[in-house]
């Protein structure tokens, strides 16, 4: 079990600081986002062709409704991973499929997601769109991974700490299993990188998410 989360009171100058990391931060995210999306707007649109040709039915952008900071509605961008009657399909899952969708939230052999999604979830480019959100200042590069609002009841006393900061696009769960892991130990990893955030430890994410994402660790 994943234990290095433990609850503290801010030091000296904390305050200080983080004002500084955050708005430094605020200003690489802007930066990164805008380049990001002028060089890669080229693979959207073939990403958007291969989601329509395989489901024409259903939208190429899914908006998912999150939590957010200061416990605001977020609606998260994302390519379309499931097939268009996603959410009617939940009540043909079996009792085992149910039990583990009602503890992690998700599926490790969804039927719904289609070949295309499947493809997108094990890269995650199905997460691309979230950079719209970076810039509309509702996401961080880096920072706990937004969730919806049974899950953020699951963080008990520590609800109001987990939302005390900007969402990620990746964050330190991601970067050390994603869902190889159980929500227990993601739950410890995000509080974790609330108290401990910095630039060292967001570069560190960084590039442990690439690793990630390259070898396809922990994804589905």
């Amino acid at each position: 079990m994943f234990s290095i989360y433990k609850d503290k009171a801010p030091a000296i100058g904390t305050v200080q600081k983080a004002a500084g990391y955050e708005a430094c931060k605020r200003w690489i995210d802007v930066s990164v986002a805008l380049c990001a999306l002028f060089l890669l707007s080229p693979f959207f649109a073939l990403i958007a062709l291969c989601i329509k040709l395989e489901d024409p039915a259903g939208k190429v952008f899914y908006v998912h409704n999150r939590i957010g900071y200061r416990g605001k509605k977020l609606g998260l961008y994302k390519f379309r991973s499931m097939v268009y009657n996603a959410e009617d399909m939940i009540q043909s899952f079996t009792p085992e499929q149910r039990k583990e969708f009602q503890e992690n939230f998700k599926l490790e052999n969804d039927p719904r997601i289609t070949r295309v999604g499947k493809f997108l979830r094990a890269t995650s480019l199905d997460e691309l769109p979230q950079l719209l959100n970076i810039l509309k200042g509702e996401l961080s590069l880096v920072g706990p991974r937004p969730v919806v609002k049974a899950e953020l009841e699951k963080y008990g006393r520590h609800r109001d700490k987990l939302v005390s900061v900007l969402p990620g696009l990746t964050g330190y769960w991601q970067a050390n299993g994603r869902s190889a892991t159980t929500y227990g130990e993601r739950m410890e990893m995000e509080l974790y990188y609330v108290d401990n955030r910095s630039f060292a430890l967001d570069m560190k994410i960084l590039l442990k998410t690439a690793g990630a994402v390259l070898s396809r660790e922990g994804a589905y």
